[in-house]
């Protein structure tokens, strides 16, 4: 019976991750516009796409401790995760500054100089920009070895997406902390490996 299960085609994963990945947002999109997300649906419609960006980013991190903790690799998905985790957070982004203050680039700014959270939240973005600009497999080969090195400030982006997130609640909120938590996870078992790698490495030499 096993032999007669089809195999099914990388693309076809990735079409499907794409096209399930954007679900959250139309349908978040679709109440919003029935008045279905509550008394401030705008608010609600930013804290949705935030929340997503976020998940999309954890998923996309944790596919190589996956790795390294089980052995199963699905590497080939990542790049499309983080994609993923871009756009909803460009969703975000536009949804701030085109809904929320109506492109009103004085309060912009004086919402980036006034409120921490905030800030964390753009350098997340910021960091997330040439994550995605390099994705293509033409710059992966371009950049060779920096492209690695280029792509880890996807933790710089982990950590102020996380602070972030934390401080965008007025109180200690367990959901907020048990994203954070799981973050802070996927990071410690990554550098514990790049670490252990390292100290192999110089015994190796030695």
């Amino acid at each position: 019976m096993a032999s007669s299960i089809r195999w099914t085609p990388p693309g076809v994963i990735i079409l499907t991750l794409w096209i399930a990945g954007l679900v959250p947002a139309f349908r978040s999109f679709w109440l919003g516009a029935d008045n279905e997300l509550g008394p401030d649906p705008v608010r609600s419609f930013e804290h949705l796409l935030g929340l997503w960006a976020f998940r999309f980013l954890l998923a996309s991190l944790a596919i190589t401790p996956l790795r390294l903790v089980t052995g199963y690799s699905l590497i080939r998905y990542r790049r499309t995760l983080g994609l993923l985790a871009f756009v909803y957070a460009l969703m975000h982004v536009a949804t701030y500054i085109a809904l929320d203050l109506q492109f009103d680039f004085a309060i912009l700014w004086r919402d980036l100089t006034r409120r921490p959270f905030l800030v964390f939240g753009m350098i997340a973005f910021l960091c997330l920009i040439p994550l995605a600009a390099t994705s293509s497999q033409f710059l992966i080969r371009k950049l060779g070895r920096n492209w690695r090195r280029l792509h880890r400030i996807v933790y710089v982006a982990l950590v102020a997406a996380s602070a972030h997130f934390l401080m965008a609640f007025k109180t200690w909120h367990p959901e907020a902390l048990l994203y954070v938590l799981s973050g802070s996870i996927l990071l410690i078992i990554r550098v514990g490996y790049k670490i252990r790698s390292q100290v192999r490495q110089t015994g190796a030499k030695m």
